[in-house]
């Protein structure tokens, strides 16, 4: 009888023991939970901003976080820009013009629960509550992953982030800013190059093809990263937006992605992966998933756990729409979170 109790508990605690943690953000019709399941990230949480107007991250990122739970075992949230109906809208204009208006970005404070975040926005104008959960991450030492627009991701009018009573601009925090379209917007896409230094990167590892139809931005004046800085990609501007297009000799490649280190208030170590490409288009090509999934490996210590063989595949059903802002021509509207699931 002993025997069978002990053999018994030994099964139960077996079972628990097999079992996912659960994913700590409850469902909502406000922002997308996607449950990890096995995986090297089982019981890491992942949360994933979407919340900019031209190149289709409410469809980019909801696919990411898809992919990162089935493949790789994250629990993953998603948070998107919405109006005032509760729908997730990139129709919603930034910066806006009225005064006191601010951008809606529900969720925010699942950023406390986050072991990771990906970020994408553009200009956005959040609330004070909303943009001090943003601000306390930046302070977490965890890392962050801010694609394409989120060098430019909150409007001037949006309370500054302040560390020890000074100012930081995001251009401090990721390492690069804005500062205008190197490559021809929506006429040049953009080939990836390795930088001969960061060939043995484990971020870098399995992957040999990033490409995507974003173009190249300018984010550094002299075509270089910052000291600070270890640089992993330059783009090439091409001379169209065919994947066997010629590239675009007059014009020279630039830094696409780099990392750094950030220390915020609290003197933590906030791992940093800057990567100016990110567009749904972009993320339909196997190198800019790769990439961006390894660089969240790296910035939660996991750079063991790197695979190049490990899968990257879409999942589900993933019909990238065209960047730009001609959302009625391009079939882009408001709709409810559920459409994204």
């Amino acid at each position: 009888m002993i025997l069978r109790i002990a053999a018994s508990y030994l099964l139960l605690l077996s079972s628990l023991s097999s079992m996912a943690s659960p994913h700590p953000v409850p469902e909502s019709d406000q922002w997308l939970v996607i449950p990890g399941g096995k995986g090297p990230g089982e019981g890491k949480h992942i949360v994933l901003i979407a919340a900019e107007q031209e190149y289709r991250a409410e469809q980019a990122l909801p696919m990411l976080a898809r992919t990162l739970a089935k493949h790789h075992g994250f629990h993953c949230t998603v948070l998107f820009l919405m109006n005032e109906d509760g729908l997730v809208d990139p129709t919603m204009p930034s910066p806006f013009k009225e005064k006191g208006r601010k951008s809606i970005v529900p969720g925010m404070e699942h950023l406390a629960k986050a072991d990771g975040l990906i970020w994408m926005s553009r200009f956005l104008q959040l609330p004070d509550e909303d943009v001090d959960h943003l601000y306390s991450y930046f302070d977490s030492g965890k890392p962050i992953l801010a694609l394409r627009t989120a060098n430019h991701g909150l409007w001037r009018d949006t309370k500054p982030y302040r560390v020890n009573g000074k100012d930081v601009s995001l251009q401090e925090l990721l390492g690069g800013k804005f500062m205008g379209h190197h490559g021809g917007w929506k006429r040049e896409a953009t080939t990836g190059i390795i930088a001969p230094e960061a060939k043995q990167n484990p971020i870098l590892r399995g992957v040999n093809d990033v490409w995507g139809t974003t173009d190249v931005y300018r984010c550094h004046k002299d075509g270089k990263v910052p000291a600070d800085c270890t640089l992993l990609l330059t783009g090439q501007p091409m001379q169209s937006l065919k994947k066997d297009a010629a590239p675009n000799t007059e014009k020279e490649a630039l830094p696409i992605a780099w990392t750094k280190k950030w220390v915020g208030n609290k003197g933590l170590s906030s791992p940093i992966f800057h990567f100016t490409m990110g567009s749904a288009k972009d993320f339909q090509n196997e190198g800019v998933r790769r990439l961006t999934i390894n660089a969240l490996y790296w910035g939660l210590g996991m750079e063991d756990k790197i695979d190049a063989k490990s899968s990257v595949d879409i999942v589900g059903d993933y019909k990238a729409l065209e960047d730009g802002f001609k959302y009625e021509e391009f079939g882009v509207k408001p709709r409810p979170v559920s459409h994204y699931r």
